[in-house]
Parts: structure tokens; C-alpha cells; sequence
């Protein structure tokens, strides 16, 4: 078992490992065989207040610091990410339960992430703009925000703080990040550990490991963070940004999904069931981007239904650490329950399961549900587990409807024997993410990732992260005298 879990199941504190001064521990357990592994004590809110205060202080002289300086810091993060990897690797497996598959998939990303953030730090521009006024210049500077708050969750806990933390550091900010309970190594202390490593100051990177019980909305409405970078559920989400709002806060919201992939009759077929088992049973259903409702022609429903089962029935259930798995356990008890009640609710609806998955402890084997009856409150939820949903339709403007019937708006697939006839009807899908001939699951360092409706406000990666981490300032420059009128 990696060393991670006794040597970081601590609190970062401007510079400092201590533990929390709570009068309760979360306990950080392997979903898969329970096995205890790490006890960590909470955060007050006091202890929220010293990482803020620690963070402003160390904020100033950050964002002073020469780019190619913090830029050093990230290709010092980036390679002892590179160094680690497999014991990291080994943490995901045993933090979240995620497949061998699933740990590389998010490494991978998180070091391209993490040499995005290496581009980042020079990439903030000034500009001089002309102005009306005789002798006057104006110039336009790109500045850090300040001090960022974030917020991760538990499904890709490494990737996702790393994709607002190293980011918002490398442009000149200070960061208070607080972890999901489930996964407060992988998603907090572990990224301190990298930062520390890598050389970046005191102060600048504090990792809270608390609870909403311990703190309440001390971290959302402490006066010193001026953005919220939030990733989770829509609920949490949707009082993330009231008491933003209330606090005249910025909030970036990356939230749920109920995205559709679309099989036209002129699809691959093949291809598209590879596609569509990828995109919903990846880390057992628990992504944001997962296509938990597969629509498909009624020209090939047939075709496609056999082939999809087939696949799905071949899928290994069992223990992350084979890498022979390709499902392993849902993150916690009650999440299994919730995936199965799910399935028992929607089959006594009527629906058909050509596929019953069963739960086992933390386990859950896949589901594939059809004949859905039309208002089935399945159709319109994000469901966080291993379960498909069959719906067939006739023709493009069927498909465009329910897939757009749906609070959700953040990704979705066409698949197509015609690449321009697949844009056309991605087009008409109310997303922020669509991909023609593709999974639903994808994230790129420089493309802008985010939502529509209930998945999201605002986006991340590439130019969109330069203009949520940093703000513009005017600095106008009189050469001469101005004139006034009194």
C-alpha cells in the first residue's frame, strides 16, 4: 500500500503538515475490500481561515515572482508526477476504486493538464488600446484574481484539482483546495505533496480536508477568495453559486451530465457499440460525460441492441487492482444502493432489463434497460453508476428531441456513416460538448470544457482557464495635461 495514506493523511497549512483540530475524523476507506486507509481529523473553520489568510499573504509576493519562475515550478511538478506515477496510480486504485485502465487514463491526463499549466504562466498578455482623449494611453493588464477556492470531487479526484490548482498557480494565484471526503489523498493532500516537491512557496497551495457538517459555507464565504472553482453535483453546484452570487464571488461550476449518443441508421455499428460501452461503464458509470442514455435508429436497433448486451455481458466486475477488471466498485455503500434502486424502480415502471445488474458490497454489475416508458424519471437524471439506458427513435429529428429532453446540457456523440450529416445534428444538441464518431468521455488541455443548463457555468481549459483564473486592469496614462470643466 502506497505510503501516501500514513504520510499525507494530514492538513497543508501554509507550508505546514498538522493535523486538523476537529473533534471528528474522516475516515478514508478502499471501496472495494473496506480495508481502512487513512484516518484523517477535520479542519475547523478556523482552520479554513489560516489557510485563506495564508494564502492571501503569499499571493502577493506570487504573482511579483517572474512567469518563468512559476513556470519552473510546473515542470518541476510535472516531472515528479512523472516519477510517482505508479505509486500514484496505485493510490487511485485504492482511494476510488478505479481499474488499472482508469488510473492510466487519468494520469495521462493530469500530466497533460500539467504541461498546459507549464504554457499557461507566459501566456497572460498586455495590450494598449486607443483612447479619444489627446495624450492619453491606455493599457490593459491580465492579472491573477487573487486567492482561488477549489472544490473537487470524488470520480477523477486527482485530475480534476490538479485542472484548477496547477492552472490558477502557474498564472500568479494562491489556492485553498478542499477535497472530496471519500477521496481527501488523491484529491488534496497528494497534490500538496507534488507542489511541496516541485518547489513552489509556502502558503501558496493549502489543502483542507473538512466536511459541510464541520464548516459549513466557510470556505464559500470566507471574504478573502475572490473565485469559486466548483466540481460536483448540480445540487451542491446550484448553492455554490447562490452564496457566490450573494458574496459578489466569480464561480466556475463544472457539474452533472445526462448525455445522449446518437446511432444514426448509417452508423458503423461495430464501432459505435465499442463507443457506447466505452462511454457509459468507464470507472463504473461515474463520470460527469457518460452516455448514460444510448438512442439509436430503429433502422438498427436490432443490430445494435445484440452486439451492445453482448459486450456489456463480456465486461469483468471485480477487484481494481486486475488488470483484467474493467468494472470495479461504486465509491461508497450508498451510492451502490441509489444505482440499484434505480434499475428496480425503473424495471417495475416497465421497462425491460436485457441485462440485471446485481450489487455485491460496493460492487455493481452493469444494467441495460429498454422499453423505457416516456416519463420515466430515469430518462432526466444523471445516474452516477454502471447502468445504459436503450431508447430507440425514428429519424434525426426524433433523435434531436430526446436528446435535448434533459436538464443536463454537457456532452453527447453522433455516430455516422456522414461526417457533415453528424455535425448538423450535433449542432442542433443543446451542449456544451459534442463529438461526431466518438465516445462521450473526453477532456483536452487546450479545448474549452463545460456546459449547458443544469451542467455547468463557465469553462475551463486552454484560453477559457486564462480568463477565469485572472482579471483585466485599466491603467490609463495622461502624457501632458488633461483639461477639466471645473
Amino acid at each position: 500500500m502506497s505510503s501516501f495514506f500514513t504520510d499525507l493523511a494530514l492538513q497543508y497549512v501554509d507550508g505546514e503538515w498538522r493535523p486538523g483540530k476537529g473533534s471528528w475524523d474522516i475516515i478514508d476507506f478502499n471501496p472495494y475490500d473496506g480495508e481502512k486507509l487513512a484516518s484523517i481529523t477535520v479542519a475547523t473553520a478556523g482552520e479554513v481561515d489560516q489557510a485563506y489568510r495564508a494564502a492571501e499573504r503569499a499571493q502577493r509576493g506570487w504573482a511579483d515572482t517572474n512567469a518563468y519562475e512559476r513556470r519552473a515550478v510546473m515542470e518541476k511538478a510535472l516531472r515528479v508526477v512523472e516519477e510517482r506515477e505508479a505509486e500514484i496510480a496505485e493510490a487511485i486504485v485504492a482511494e476510488l476504486g478505479g481499474t488499472r485502465l482508469k488510473a492510466a487514463f487519468e494520469l495521462h491526463l493530469a500530466k497533460e493538464f500539467l504541461r498546459e499549466a507549464v504554457q499557461l504562466a507566459l501566456r497572460p498578455t498586455g495590450e494598449i488600446l486607443p483612447s479619444p482623449v489627446e495624450g492619453k494611453e491606455n493599457r490593459v493588464h491580465r492579472v491573477p484574481v487573487g486567492v482561488v477556492g477549489v472544490i473537487s470531487p470524488f470520480n477523477f479526484p486527482f485530475l480534476l484539482s490538479l485542472k484548477s490548482v496547477a492552472p490558477a498557480l502557474a498564472l500568479g494565484n494562491a489556492v485553498v483546495l478542499k477535497p472530496h471526503q471519500n477521496t481527501p489523498v488523491c484529491g488534496g493532500t497528494l497534490l500538496a505533496k507534488v507542489f511541496e516537491e516541485a518547489g513552489l512557496p509556502a502558503g501558496l497551495l493549502n489543502v483542507v480536508v473538512t466536511d459541510i457538517a464541520e464548516i459549513g459555507d466557510a470556505l464559500l464565504e470566507h471574504p478573502v477568495p475572490q473565485l469559486i472553482s466548483f466540481t460536483g453535483s448540480d445540487k451542491v453546484g446550484r448553492h455554490v453559486a447562490t452564496v457566490c452570487a450573494a458574496h459578489l464571488k466569480r464561480a466556475v461550476l463544472e457539474l452533472g451530465g445526462n448525455s445522449a449518443l446518437i446511432v444514426l441508421d448509417d452508423a458503423d455499428i461495430d464501432y459505435a457499440v465499442d463507443a457506447a460501452v466505452f462511454s457509459r461503464y468507464v470507472h463504473q458509470g461515474q463520470v460527469c460525460m457518460a452516455a448514460n442514455r444510448i438512442l439509436v435508429d430503429r433502422a438498427v436497433e436490432e443490430e445494435f441492441t445484440e452486439k451492445f448486451v453482448a459486450k456489456v455481458a463480456s465486461l469483468r466486475v471485480g477487484d481494481p487492482a486486475d488488470p483484467a477488471t474493467h468494472i470495479g466498485p461504486l465509491i461508497n455503500s450508498s451510492q451502490a444502493d441509489a444505482v440499484s434502486k434505480i434499475v428496480d424502480r425503473t424495471v417495475e415502471e416497465g421497462a425491460t432489463a436485457l441485462l440485471h445488474g446485481r450489487a455485491d458490497g460496493n460492487l455493481v454489475s452493469p444494467s441495460v434497460l429498454t422499453g423505457i416508458p416516456a416519463g420515466s424519471p430515469v430518462l432526466h437524471e444523471e445516474i452516477f453508476g454502471p447502468v445504459a439506458l436503450l431508447v430507440p427513435f425514428d429519424g434525426e429529428d426524433e433523435a434531436v428531441r430526446i436528446a435535448n429532453d434533459t436538464p443536463y446540457g454537457l456532452s453527447g456523440a453522433v455516430h455516422t456513416g456522414n461526417i457533415e450529416r453528424g455535425v448538423r445534428v450535433g449542432r442542433r444538441i443543446h451542449t456544451g460538448m459534442i463529438h461526431i464518431n466518438d465516445g462521450t468521455v473526453h477532456d483536452e488541455p487546450v479545448v474549452p470544457f463545460g456546459g449547458e443548463k443544469n451542467s455547468g457555468l463557465g469553462r475551463l481549459n486552454g484560453d477559457a482557464t486564462l480568463e477565469a483564473f485572472t482579471t483585466q486592469k485599466w491603467i490609463s496614462v495622461q502624457y501632458g495635461r488633461s483639461r477639466f470643466p471645473f
